[in-house]
C-alpha cells in the first residue's frame, strides 16, 4: 500500500489526471517531462513512503512492548492509551502523564522515550518524593565544590546527565514551591546553574512528569505553580487504573504467572476460576503493580499446577486476614510501624496508595521507612 505511483502520459486530460489522483497516484505528468521536477516529485515520494514504513514499523514495535510488559491487554482502554503514546512519542514536546500509582506510568515514559528522536540518548529518572528539598535542587542542577557542607567535588545534575535525552521527574506534585520556580526557569530557557555558581550551562532536554495527583486542584490550592503547570502539560497521557479495563485482569494475571513460575522454579500453568473471580472482584487500588505482587505470592504459595482462591493473599480471597493483633504493652513506635508494614502488605507494596489510606504524606512515610532502614 505505501507504493509510489507516479503517472508519466502523453495523453494528458484533465479527466485522466483527477482519476489517476483519486485512485491513489502521487503525481501526473505529461510528456515531454521535466527532468527537474521528476527528480523533485521522486525525491518527495520516496520520502513519504519511507515514513509510511517507519510508522507501520513503529506501531508494530509499540504493539510487542504493550504485549510484552506491565500494560499487557486490549481493552479499549490500553488501546486508547497506545494511540495516544504513537501519536507523541516522535515529538519533543515536554508530555505530562497523570495517572494512580501502579498503573503503569513509568512504562509509558519508557515508551515514549524509546520511540522518540532522543531514545540513543539517555533516559534519566528522578524520583522526587525521596528526596529532600535540599538534596533535591543538587540532584537537579548539580553542585560546585565547596556549595555546602559535604560538596567535596563538583558533581553534575540531572539535567546535564540527560542532555540531548529525557529527564523523567516522577510524583512532580511533591516538589517544593522554592524548587518550582528553579526548575521553570531551566525548562524556559534551556539553562541551569549548578549549586553555588553563577555560570549558566545550556541543556537540551525534554522533561516527562508523573503525577497520581490531581494537577489543576493543587494549583488552585496554591501548591503548585501554574506556569510550571502549563510548561509541564503541554501534552497530557491518562494512564487509566486496573479498575477501568477489567477485562485486562485475566491476561495481565496469565502473564506474570508465567514469569513468575520461571522465575521460583513453580510448575504452575493456569488460574482456577474461583481464583480467577476473585481477581477479578478486587478493586485494585494499587493497580497493576499490586496484581503482579498478588500473583507472585500465590505461585509461591501454591501447591498444584493451578492457582485456587485460598492461595492468593487473604484481602484480595476475601478471609480479612490483613487485621495485625498489638499486645497491650506494645510500644507507640512499634505499633505505628506494624500498621504501616500491614498497610502496605495490604496496598500490594504502594507507598503513595498506603499513604493516602494512612491519612499521611509521601514524604512523611519515606521519612518513616528510611529511619527504619538507619535503625536495623
Amino acid at each position: 500500500p505505501e507504493t509510489v505511483v507516479l503517472v508519466v502520459t502523453g495523453h494528458g486530460t484533465v479527466e485522466s489526471a483527477v482519476e489517476a489522483v483519486r485512485s491513489g497516484a502521487w503525481d501526473y505528468m505529461t510528456k515531454p517531462v521535466d527532468l527537474d521536477r521528476l527528480g523533485l516529485s521522486l525525491r518527495r515520494g520516496l520520502g513519504r513512503q519511507r515514513l509510511l514504513t517507519e510508522n507501520r514499523a513503529l506501531k508494530q514495535r509499540l504493539r510487542e512492548r504493550f504485549s510484552a510488559g506491565r500494560l499487557v491487554g486490549r481493552s479499549p482502554a490500553i488501546q486508547r492509551l497506545l494511540g495516544d503514546v504513537e501519536r507523541i512519542a516522535d515529538t519533543d514536546a515536554n508530555v505530562l502523564v497523570v495517572g494512580e500509582s501502579g498503573a503503569g506510568k513509568e512504562l509509558v515514559v519508557e515508551l515514549l522515550h524509546r520511540y522518540s528522536p532522543r531514545a540513543e540518548r539517555p533516559l534519566v529518572r528522578v524520583n522526587v518524593p525521596a528526596l529532600a528539598e535540599g538534596v533535591l535542587e543538587s540532584e537537579l542542577f548539580g553542585h560546585e565544590r565547596g556549595a555546602f557542607t559535604g560538596a567535596v567535588r563538583t558533581r553534575r545534575g540531572r539535567f546535564e546527565t540527560a542532555d540531548g535525552g529525557t529527564l523523567f521527574l516522577d510524583e512532580i506534585a511533591e516538589i517544593s514551591v522554592g524548587i518550582q520556580a528553579k526548575l521553570l526557569r531551566a525548562i524556559e530557557q534551556r539553562t541551569i546553574e549548578r549549586v553555588g555558581s553563577s555560570t549558566s550551562r545550556s541543556v537540551d532536554v525534554r522533561v516527562i512528569a508523573a503525577t497520581n495527583r490531581d494537577l489543576p486542584a493543587e494549583v488552585a490550592a496554591g501548591r503548585f505553580r501554574e506556569d510550571l503547570y502549563y510548561r509541564l502539560a503541554v501534552l497530557t497521557v491518562r494512564v487509566p487504573p486496573l479498575r477501568e479495563r477489567v477485562e485486562d485482569i485475566p491476561v495481565l494475571a496469565q502473564h506474570f504467572l508465567g514469569e513468575f513460575a520461571e522465575r521460583h522454579g513453580r510448575a504452575v500453568k493456569a488460574i482456577a476460576p474461583d481464583a480467577l473471580d476473585a481477581l477479578c472482584a478486587w478493586r485494585w487500588p494499587g493497580n497493576v503493580r499490586e496484581l503482579r505482587n498478588a500473583v507472585e505470592a500465590a505461585v509461591v504459595h501454591c501447591r498444584g499446577d493451578r492457582i485456587r482462591r485460598a492461595d492468593l493473599p487473604a484481602h484480595i480471597a476475601g478471609e480479612h486476614a490483613d487485621r495485625i493483633v498489638l499486645p497491650a504493652d506494645v510500644r507507640l513506635a512499634d505499633a505505628e510501624r506494624a500498621i504501616i508494614e500491614a498497610r502496605l502488605r495490604a496496598f500490594g507494596g504502594n507507598k503513595a496508595a498506603a499513604a493516602r489510606s494512612l491519612g499521611i504524606g509521601l514524604r512523611t512515610l519515606y521519612r518513616r521507612i528510611e529511619a527504619w532502614k538507619r535503625d536495623s
